[in-house]
Order: structure tokens, then C-alpha cells, then sequence
């Protein structure tokens, strides 16, 4: 049995809404004791100075993308899982994107067993979300019964629907399953060819514009049905102000939904992408200023549940290309925390209580879970995280297969620790 003593650690619990400093002691993987002051040890306890160090509960990721199966060579289960390790998670769940797709229970049998081995206490528990749609075109229902049966944590398309009349028998067959169900907004005949939020910027750096309105009328859309039909949703990736406002509305006429946006347009707008670099050409696209600040106070006031992390990797060949005709997405697992820490922490946007519940205890919510107190007799599933480790960004120091960040190559102030699986 491994005994540890983190002496004089931060600990921030969302769950009881606490910041302190105290002793935390863990022996066999779970919390046995939390107290100013832990001098009763045995001889064998490896004693850590934690002073300057964060604990909290481990992170909860809602959907980011595995290369495996299909694309191991962006990605394999392996690259993803011990990337969401190194950068604090210990729940991730996995968009139903694959090759072949997450669409039947023969493949979430065989992903499942592919967790497991010798380091599976060092993995994150890694949970599948089963596809919505069959076909590449969205137009046929997947066999919702079977997938519910397998035991995914809920229903989504990694992709906008093409049909609204789709969503609206996607949200009658579901409402007796009682499993979460996600969508991404956004109207593509809208967006057209589009790669950057429409505005100034767009114009002055000249690449094809996408509309706010591509988010907003779908959000409207759907909160419609919601409203009519009464199954609850979970609302994906949001990136403008008039999003924030209507999911707001929502929530205050008592429907039953919740949304996330993603960390990088938490940080980023539309002025980083004057260096066209191509990590930074997302789907949706990085928003206007207005629309960060909208975000940021949409996390602080609990109208966006939870930050995702969105975590998708592509080869270097993919990425090196003009800016519109890249792919879209980045990276995320083991930078998401340092740098959201770094930017709306330590500059006083969020407190350390507001930051750690939106990647944590409610994004656990949003998939109908929850994230236990830190507390004796608990799991120790945790997260110890320096605010002041310096360290750079480059292929020795990650985990991931993939180098698509903005940030590749830079020094980084924040780095985990351990993570507690």
C-alpha cells in the first residue's frame, strides 16, 4: 500500500466550495484524512511539501477527438489518454468521429477493452458518446437502443445536423433513455466556405467570413424544440455573445439545457489569427472580442456550464497548408489548464473555485455524474497542479502525437503534477 502525505496544499473542492490550505493524506487510492495539520503518519508515509501547490478534484473533459480508430497516426487511444493524464483529467469522453464511427456495440465493446492493461490506474476513465446518425450525410438514425444499451454516456454527431426535422425525432426517441444528449449548432448553409468569425479582422486579413448567425439561428433553433418537445440538451461549443444570450433566456424560462464553450475561445479572438497560423483555424471560429468577454461572464455566471477542451490532433503534413484549406482544430489536453490558469486566474477573471468547477464538477453534471468532495473515505481521483512550473511546449514534453497548438515551441508558466486516477 502507497501512503502519501501532501503537506500544506491548496486544496479548492468545488463540491463543498472551499479554498484552503491544508494536509491531505492518501494511502491505497483513497483520501484518508484532511486536516490543517497531519502529524500521526507511519514510518513508511512519502512525506511531499506542497507549499505553492494546487489540489482539486481530477478534470472532466465532455468530448475531444481520438485519432484511433482509423487515424492512429494523428492519435491512438494510448497518445490520448496518457496526454488527458499528464494534463489533470481523469474523466474524457470520446466524440463518436471516428473511422469507422462510434455508431454500433461491436465497436464500443472493442474500444472499451482497448482501455484496459497494466496502466489502467494511471488512465483516465474514458467514456464513449454513440453516434446520433449513421451515414456520412446525418440523414439515418444509428440503432439508439442498442448503442444506450452498451453503455455510452450519451448521444452526440461530432457535426453540425443537416436536418432539423432529424433532431426533432433524435429528441422524441431519446426523452426515456436518460442519457445526455449533445448538439453542435451551426447552420453550415450559412458558413458556407467561411474559416474566421466575420468582422473587421476577417475583412483586414481577408479570408472568407462565417456569420454569428450560423451559431445563432441554430441555438434558436434547437432551444424551440427543446421547448416543445421538453427532452433535456446539452448545447456544444458556443462562441458568440447572442448565443450566450439566448442559452441564457433558456435557462431563466426553465428549459432544460446546458452548454459549453471550448478553453481556446475562452483565451483567444479573432486578432491572434492575423499570424495565420493554422492551429488557430477551429470550427466554430475563434470569436470576436465582444464575444470572449460574453463567454468569460457566461462561465462565470453559470450560463455556460463547463469548459471543453476539444482535443483533436493532426499531423504535421495536415497542418502545414494555407489557412483556409487546413483542417480545423487543435490540441488542448495538457495546456488547457496552465494556460486558462495563467490568463483568467492569475489575472483575476475567474477565482481558482469558478475556473476548477467548469472543468470539473459541471462538466460531470453535464453528463449526468458527479465529482466527490474532497473528503476522507473519498477516491483519491485528483489533480496536483503547479501555477509557477515553468516549462516549454515541444515534443519531449508531451504526450500527444500531435503538435497542432499556437503555443508550440513557447514557455509555459503552470504544469501538473500528478493526476490521481
Amino acid at each position: 500500500m502507497t501512503t502519501e502525505l501532501l503537506q500544506k496544499v491548496r486544496v479548492i473542492d468545488p463540491v463543498s466550495e472551499t479554498d484552503q490550505l491544508a494536509d491531505v493524506l492518501i494511502a491505497d487510492d483513497y483520501i484518508q484524512a484532511i486536516a490543517l495539520n497531519i502529524s500521526d503518519i507511519s514510518p513508511d508515509t512519502q512525506v511531499r511539501d506542497c507549499r505553492g501547490l494546487v489540489l482539486g478534484p481530477g478534470l472532466v473533459d465532455l468530448y475531444s477527438y481520438s485519432g484511433e480508430p482509423g487515424f492512429e497516426e494523428r492519435e491512438t487511444l494510448l497518445s490520448f489518454l496518457q496526454a488527458a493524464a499528464a494534463g489533470g483529467f481523469t474523466r474524457v469522453s470520446i466524440l463518436p468521429d471516428t473511422s469507422p464511427p462510434i455508431d454500433n456495440p461491436s465497436l464500443v465493446a472493442q474500444l472499451q477493452k482497448m482501455r484496459g492493461g497494466e496502466k489502467e490506474k494511471t488512465f483516465p476513465h474514458m467514456h464513449l458518446w454513440g453516434a446520433m446518425t449513421l451515414d456520412v450525410a446525418g440523414k439515418q438514425l444509428t440503432e439508439l437502443a442498442d448503442l444506450a444499451a452498451t453503455g455510452v454516456v450519451g448521444f452526440t454527431d461530432g457535426k453540425p445536423w443537416e436536418n432539423l426535422g432529424l433532431v426533432r425525432r433524435v429528441l422524441e426517441y431519446l426523452q426515456p433513455f436518460n442519457k445526455p444528449v449533445a448538439f453542435w449548432p451551426c447552420d453550415r448553409q450559412l458558413s458556407a466556405n467561411g474559416v474566421m468569425r466575420e468582422g473587421s479582422e476577417a475583412l483586414r486579413l481577408g479570408l472568407p467570413p462565417v456569420p454569428a448567425s450560423t451559431e445563432t439561428t441554430a441555438v434558436a433553433a434547437l432551444l424551440e424544440l427543446v421547448a416543445a418537445i421538453g427532452t433535456p440538451v446539452h448545447i456544444m461549443r458556443v462562441s458568440t455573445a447572442r448565443s450566450v444570450e439566448l442559452i441564457a433566456a433558456a435557462k431563466t424560462q426553465g428549459l432544460p439545457v446546458t452548454a459549453s464553450t471550448t478553453w481556446l475561445h475562452l483565451l483567444l479572438d479573432t486578432k491572434a489569427v492575423k499570424s495565420y497560423h493554422t492551429s488557430l483555424h477551429l470550427d466554430p471560429p475563434l470569436g470576436n472580442p465582444s464575444d470572449v468577454v460574453a463567454l468569460r461572464a457566461g462561465v462565470r455566471g453559470g450560463v455556460i456550464d463547463a469548459i471543453a477542451i476539444d482535443h483533436r490532433g493532426y499531423t504535421y503534413e495536415e497542418k502545414v497548408q494555407a489557412f483556409a484549406e487546413s483542417p480545423a482544430g487543435a490540441i488542448g489536453f495538457e495546456l488547457a489548464l496552465p494556460l486558462l490558469w495563467q490568463h483568467l486566474v492569475e489575472t483575476g477573471e475567474l477565482t481558482p473555485l469558478e475556473l476548477w468547477q467548469a472543468l470539473s464538477s459541471r462538466p460531470a453534471q453535464c453528463l449526468q455524474q458527479k465529482v466527490n468532495a474532497i473528503a476522507p473515505a473519498q477516491k483519491a481521483e485528483l489533480t496536483l497542479f503547479d501555477p509557477q512550473q515553468t516549462w516549454q511546449v515541444n515534443r519531449q514534453n508531451l504526450y500527444t502525437l500531435s503538435s497542432n497548438t499556437s503555443w508550440f515551441g513557447q514557455q509555459l508558466t503552470g504544469r501538473v503534477v500528478q493526476t490521481w486516477c
